[in-house]
């Protein structure tokens, strides 16, 4: 066996193993495309040559059962969405890595997302407005077909202009990338919420501002927030479907 195609199957086993994990968990939609990612690279492995006939038909034995899982899953998935009642629930410990924005929104971004509406009364201080950056960087880079972004916020009473101005400069930047910025302040707004216009939602206990501080500048962490330590906090994500 090559190096590549040992490398193909080590790197699919891999996620298949994170799989099963998630799976475990009842994380189904992060489940679901680690079978899909994990399966792609054994068939591609299975494919090489250098491979035993027997070796080939034990790993397609297993790739088989690994497809039924994925399959149940998706049918799983797609029955819940019809019904508007499915909900997967991530607990985020305290200290725990691997939980940026794009690992917890990017899979509901694949498919067609024209409009998102984010209600957080914590975009205020500059660390936050920064998350807010970060986050929207994520939809534009998604190409999911983003035109509108809505923010309902609270107001920074210490310094309400700079937060304005900071809010601004981002929307001036996202209309470069054909994407509207609308920003609301309210001075009652409690709840945090994501809501896709293809009909996911994710709540996060905390917002945006899971993160914890960066203790330097230059430190692992600082700007991959894959890498960066979580508070705990709980993420709820629904598809709810339309009348």
């Amino acid at each position: 066996m090559s190096d590549i195609t040992g490398g193909l199957e080590t790197s699919g086993i891999g996620l298949i193993k994170r799989a099963i994990e998630l799976d475990r968990s009842k994380r189904y939609t992060e489940s679901l495309i680690c079978y899909q990612e994990g399966l792609q690279l054994l068939i591609q492995a299975n494919k090489a040559t250098g491979r035993s006939e027997a070796g080939k038909t034990a790993l397609r034995n297993k790739m088989v059962e690994y497809m039924d899982r994925a399959e149940w899953i998706k049918s799983h998935i797609d029955k819940e969405k019809t019904t508007g009642r499915y909900h997967e629930q991530i607990f985020i410990e305290e200290n725990s890595t691997g939980f940026s924005y794009e690992s917890l929104v990017s899979r509901f971004l694949l498919e067609k997302c024209e409009r998102v509406e984010i209600d957080d009364p914590y975009i205020r201080s500059h660390h936050q407005i920064v998350n807010f950056l970060k986050f929207a960087e994520l939809l534009v880079k998604s190409q999911c077909g983003l035109r509108v972004i809505k923010l309902r916020t609270s107001a920074d009473t210490t310094d309400h202009q700079q937060q304005q101005m900071k809010l601004v400069e981002i929307g001036s930047s996202l209309a470069t990338h054909h994407v509207t910025l609308h920003t609301e302040f309210s001075s009652s707004l409690h709840d945090r919420e994501i809501r896709l216009s293809n009909n996911w939602t994710i709540k996060i206990g905390r917002g945006l501002d899971y993160f914890k501080p960066s203790p330097r500048k230059l430190t692992i962490g600082a700007f991959d927030y894959d890498l960066r330590p979580c508070r705990q906090t709980t993420v709820d994500i629904f598809y709810k479907s339309l009348p």
